[in-house]
C-alpha cells in the first residue's frame, strides 16, 4: 500500500515538473502549490492528474512512462484550463471527464506515434482537446458550460483567491523595472496565471532544478522583447501569455533540453525566437477566425520541426541532440561529456590485436614507406628481440624472421568476405607488385565495417568465404607475400568488402605497451611502440564479472544493510539494484575491464560508496585514471557557477584513480576520488576493495571524516 501511494505521489509530482522538462519533485511540489493560487484551476488540474494516472495504470501502460508524467501532464493543463475558464456545475464535471479521457487517449497515441521518430508529443494533446471544448462551448447552448468571463481569451488573467489578493497585489506592484515584473508574469502564464508572486516561486524552483534551463528562459525573454521593440510587432507590448507559453519555452527546449547545451545550442535558442514570432503571428491570424487561442501550439510546432530537422543530418557535428534524456540540462551535458571521454565501448566495435605476444608497430598511420593517400590509416607489425632486431642472423631466410609463421588472429567476431591464399611468399628483399596485397583475409564485423590482414603465408589460411569467426580465432599464419620485402603483418579497417578498399581510421579497443605498464583503451598504436593484448588477472575478472541473477549482501559497520541484485534492462544494459532503497548503478563488464556508467538514487547508500571506489577496474591489474561526471558529487550549491558556465567552460573535474596490490591472502584495490579545481585539488574519498579467491570479501571507504567498512557476501539465483 505504501509503495503504491509513493508511486502515485511521484507520478503526480512529475506530471507538474515535466511542464518545465523536469523530474524534480521539489519543483513539482512548488508548481502544485502555485496552481492553487487559482483554487478552482488548481483543484481541477489535480483531479485530472489523479484520474489520468489511475486510468493508464489500470489499463496496463508502461510504468516508466506513467511515472514520468508523460501521459498525465496534458491532462493537468486541461484541468487548469477548465478551472480557469468555466464555473463548476454538473455539465462542467461531465465534460471535464470526457475531455480528460480524450486528452489521455491523444497523449498515449501521439507519444507512441511521434516516439517512433524519436520526437516528443509536447502539449499538442492539450491544445487539440481544449480547442474541441472551446468550439463546443461556443456552440449551441454551450453544452451547459458557464464561462467565467469574456470569450476573448488571448490574454489570461486568473485572479488568485481573495486571501492572497493583498500579498499578490504587493508583488504585482514592486518597485522594479516593468520588464522584470513581465518576466515573472510570463513564467506564471504557463499555469494560466498572471501573478508576479507565482512567477517568482516557479522561477526559484526552476533555478534550483536547472541553472542552464533558467538562463535560457531569461535569454528567450530578452530576445523576444528586443525583437518586439525593434520591429514593433506588438506596439502595446508583448503579452505575458505569448512570452510565457511560447518564446521562453521554445528557447529552453531547443537550447538546453533536446540539444546538448553548448554555445551553439545557445545561438539556436536565440535564432529560434524570430522564427517563433513568425509562426505565432501566422497561426494567431488564422485561429482568430475561429475564436481560438494559439495556446502553446507555436512552441510545439517549432520545437518538433527543428528536432526533426536536426535528426535528418548525416553528421551531427558539434551540435548534438540529447542521446539519453535525464530531464536535466546539466545532467544531459555532464553525462554526454563524460560519455565522450570514457564510454567508447558504446561508440566503437571492440577490435583486438591480430596476434599473440608483444609485436612492434614497424609502420603506423601515415607511414613514410607505403601508408599514403587513401591507404594511410593502416598498421604494420613485426616481432622484435631485446636488441630491437626483427630477425636472427644471418637474416637471409624467411625462417630467420621472428614473425614468420606465427599465428594471425581474428580481431573481432564476423563473417569472412574475401580470401586469397595462393600467392607465393617472397624471398627476402623481393616484392610482388602484381599481387600487391598478397595473401589476404577480409572479415565483415558490422554494416560498413570490415577488417583486413595481408601478406599472409601461402596456403596457411584456415578459413573460407562465408565462415563465421570469433575474436581471437587463429585464421592464418604471418608470411611475406605481396608487396613485402620482409615478413610482417599488415592490418587495416575499411568500410567496403574489397581487398583493395581504402582504409578507415579506427582504434584498437584494449592493448598494453611498455611491458604491461599502461593499458590503452580505444587508441591507435603509435609507430615504434611494442604492443600486446592485456594479460588478464583471473581473480580480478572473477570478482567483477557480475552476471544477471547475481546477488550480494552488503553489511556496513554503521548498521546499514543492503541487498544488491544484478538485472538487465530493455536495452540489454546491466545494473545493480538495491532492494532497500531502490538505488541503481549501471555498469559494463567485458573481457578486459569493469566500469560503472551511471548511478541513480540515494548517495548515502552503500551501493553509492561501492560505485565510487570501484568506478573502473582493469582486469589486467594496470593502474586506472578516469573521470566522474561533474554532477557525480552530492547536491552542492557551490557548483552552481559551474552549471551556469558549463555550456561554455568547465573548471571543475572529478578524478578517479586506483592501483592493485597483492598481499599474502588477497588482492587489494586502492582507490581515490579527487575534485580538481582551477586552483588545486581536494580529495573527496578513498578506499580499498579486498578480493579473495572466491571474489570480493569486503571494502572500506573514508569520506567526510567518516570511516566505513562493508562486509560482502554473495549468492545467486
Amino acid at each position: 500500500m505504501r509503495k503504491n501511494l509513493q508511486y502515485y505521489l511521484n507520478a503526480a509530482l512529475n506530471s507538474y515538473a515535466i511542464l518545465f522538462f523536469s523530474q524534480n519533485r521539489v519543483l513539482g511540489a512548488l508548481l502544485l502549490v502555485v496552481s492553487f493560487f487559482n483554487f478552482d484551476a488548481g483543484f481541477t488540474g489535480g483531479v485530472c492528474v489523479i484520474g489520468s494516472l489511475l486510468l493508464v495504470t489500470v489499463l496496463g501502460f508502461k510504468k516508466e512512462d506513467i511515472k514520468s508524467g508523460l501521459y498525465s501532464f496534458n491532462s493537468l493543463l486541461l484541468g487548469i484550463g477548465f478551472g480557469t475558464f468555466f464555473g463548476f456545475s454538473f455539465a462542467f464535471w461531465l465534460w471535464l471527464s470526457a475531455a480528460c479521457l480524450l486528452c489521455v487517449v491523444l497523449s498515449v497515441n501521439l507519444t507512441s506515434l511521434l516516439g517512433k521518430y524519436a520526437l516528443p508529443g509536447l502539449s499538442i494533446p492539450f491544445v487539440l482537446t481544449f480547442w474541441m471544448v472551446l468550439i463546443a462551448a461556443n456552440g449551441y447552448l454551450g453544452m451547459g458550460l458557464l464561462q467565467k468571463g469574456s470569450s476573448l481569451i488571448f490574454e489570461l488573467n486568473a485572479n488568485p483567491p481573495s486571501r492572497f489578493a493583498q500579498l499578490c497585489h504587493l508583488f504585482d506592484h514592486l518597485s522594479v523595472p516593468a520588464y522584470v515584473l513581465l518576466f515573472f508574469r510570463s513564467v506564471s502564464a504557463i499555469l494560466f496565471q498572471n501573478s508576479v508572486l507565482a512567477g517568482i516561486i516557479i522561477s526559484i524552483g526552476f533555478f534550483i532544478h536547472s541553472r542552464i534551463g533558467f538562463s535560457l528562459l531569461v535569454i528567450g525573454f530578452i530576445t523576444a522583447c528586443v525583437i518586439n521593440h525593434l520591429t514593433g510587432t506588438y506596439p502595446e507590448g508583448i503579452s505575458n501569455y505569448h512570452l510565457g507559453a511560447n518564446f521562453m519555452m521554445v528557447s529552453c527546449a531547443i537550447g538546453g533540453f533536446f540539444l546538448i547545451p553548448s554555445w551553439r545550442s545557445y545561438l539556436w535558442a536565440i535564432a529560434v525566437i524570430p522564427f517563433t514570432f513568425l509562426v505565432l503571428n501566422g497561426l494567431s491570424r488564422i485561429l482568430v477566425l475561429f475564436n481560438l487561442p494559439v495556446f502553446s501550439l507555436p512552441f510545439c510546432l517549432v520545437t518538433i520541426g527543428l528536432l526533426y530537422f536536426f535528426m535528418l543530418r548525416k553528421k551531427a557535428g558539434k551540435l548534438q541532440l540529447t542521446p539519453l534524456q535525464h530531464y536535466s540540462p546539466e545532467t544531459n551535458l555532464y553525462q554526454f561529456l563524460n560519455g565522450q571521454y570514457r564510454l567508447k565501448d558504446f561508440k566503437y566495435f571492440n577490435f583486438s590485436l591480430p596476434f599473440m605476444g608483444a609485436w612492434t608497430v614497424s609502420q603506423g598511420y601515415e607511414g613514410e614507406i607505403t601508408h599514403k593517400g587513401d591507404w594511410q590509416h593502416a598498421l604494420d607489425f613485426v616481432l622484435k628481440d631485446i636488441d630491437n632486431k626483427s630477425y636472427q642472423l644471418p637474416g637471409l631466410k624467411l625462417e630467420d624472421y621472428y614473425c614468420f609463421n606465427k599465428p594471425v588472429l581474428a580481431v573481432g567476431d564476423g563473417v569472412v568476405k574475401e580470401v586469397i591464399g595462393h600467392v607465393d611468399d617472397n624471398a627476402i628483399g623481393q616484392v610482388n607488385l602484381q599481387q600487391n596485397w598478397g595473401n589476404t583475409i577480409v572479415i565483415k564485423h558490422a554494416e560498413n565495417l570490415y577488417s583486413k590482414v595481408s601478406h599472409l603465408k601461402k596456403n596457411s589460411i584456415k578459413v573460407k568465404v562465408g565462415d563465421y569467426v570469433k575474436q581471437g580465432d587463429i585464421i592464418a599464419l604471418c608470411g611475406n607475400s605481396g608487396r613485402s620485402p620482409e615478413p610482417h603483418l599488415h592490418f587495416q579497417v575499411q568500410c567496403t568488402p574489397y581487398i583493395g578498399s581504402k582504409t578507415y581510421p579506427y582504434p584498437i579497443a584494449y592493448f598494453t605497451s611498455a611491458n604491461q605498464a599502461i593499458l590503452h583503451s580505444f587508441e591507435i598504436p603509435e609507430e615504434g611502440s611494442a604492443v600486446e593484448r592485456p594479460e588478464i588477472n583471473p581473480y580480478l575478472k572473477n570478482a567483477f564479472h557480475f552476471q544477471p541473477g547475481y546477488i550480494a549482501s552488503a553489511t556496513g559497520d554503521n548498521g546499514q544493510v543492503e541487498t544488491w541484485e544484478v538485472f538487465t534492462d530493455d536495452f540489454n544494459a546491466t545494473y545493480f539494484f538495491c532492494q532497500e532503497n531502490q538505488a541503481v548503478a549501471y555498469f559494463v563488464s567485458n573481457a578486459n575491464i569493469f566500469y560503472f556508467t551511471r548511478f541513480y538514487g540515494d548517495k548515502n547508500a552503500l551501493l553509492f560508496r561501492f560505485y565510487q571506489i570501484a568506478y573502473k577496474v582493469n582486469y589486467s591489474a594496470q593502474p586506472v585514471a578516469d573521470r566522474f561526471a561533474i554532477d557525480a558529487e552530492s547536491f552542492n550549491p557551490a557548483l552552481w557557477l559551474q552549471d551556469i558556465l558549463a555550456p561554455f567552460y568547465s573548471f571543475v573535474r572529478h578524478n578517479y584513480c586506483n592501483s592493485v596490490k597483492t598481499d599474502a591472502s588477497a588482492l587489494i584495490i586502492h582507490a581515490a576520488v579527487n575534485k580538481q579545481l582551477s586552483g588545486g585539488s581536494k580529495q573527496l574519498s578513498n578506499g580499498e576493495i579486498f578480493i579473495g579467491y572466491k571474489g570480493i570479501k569486503e571494502f572500506a571507504v573514508q569520506y567526510k571524516n567518516k570511516h566505513l567498512k562493508v562486509k560482502w557476501e554473495t549468492s545467486s539465483v
